[in-house]
């Protein structure tokens, strides 16, 4: 079996996201910019998906501090940027699996999320080529998670390029940041 398990798609997605997000709205109520966004795979019904749901917090830069706070009162663990500038990472107290992030609003980390999601969600063909370029590269027994995402970076380019909403400098970016 493949380190990399990518499952179709399924509704319960859907349902965990709005059970965390309201928890995470009561937590950051506090605090006015805040918004909570279903990104990844997992926010685009039909699209085969590792079964972990990426939920990204997006605040104003000012606001950044305290939405770290109040995820950390409610049990998340702060793991800090993890290497991406504008991105605080989290480990979540229970299940289910998911990644949360407080995220910068307007950074480029957030624009090529919901750049993705949007485009997947709306574009049956991109969202097909992606879907098999993810199930091929999963059903590789020696995958790992850095030739996985390398592998998905040709036809994320794709999904940037019908998105419109990237310059070729930011497009060459995410490029370089997916190993592609």
């Amino acid at each position: 079996m493949s380190g990399i398990e990518v499952v179709d798609w399924s509704p319960r997605w859907a349902e965990q996201y709005d059970d965390v997000a309201a928890v995470l709205h009561d937590a950051l109520a506090g605090i006015a910019s805040a918004t909570v966004e279903h990104v990844g795979s997992t926010s685009v019904p039909g699209l085969a998906a590792k079964p972990i749901l990426d939920i990204d917090v997006v605040v104003d830069a000012q606001d950044v501090p305290g939405a770290i706070a109040a995820l950390e009162s409610i049990g998340y663990e702060h793991r800090g940027d993890l290497g991406v500038a504008g991105r605080e990472a989290f480990h979540a107290p229970d299940e289910p699996r998911r990644n949360v992030y407080v995220c910068t609003a307007g950074t480029l980390n957030v624009r090529n999320h919901l750049a993705v999601r949007d485009v997947l969600r709306s574009q049956d063909d991109l969202r097909e080529a992606y879907a098999a370029v993810k199930q091929a590269l999963a059903a590789d027994p020696g995958m790992d998670i850095d030739t996985y995402l390398a592998g998905k970076s040709a036809v994320l380019q794709q999904v940037l390029e019908a998105s419109g909403d990237m310059t070729q400098a930011e497009l060459d970016t995410i490029r370089r940041l997916n190993g592609g």
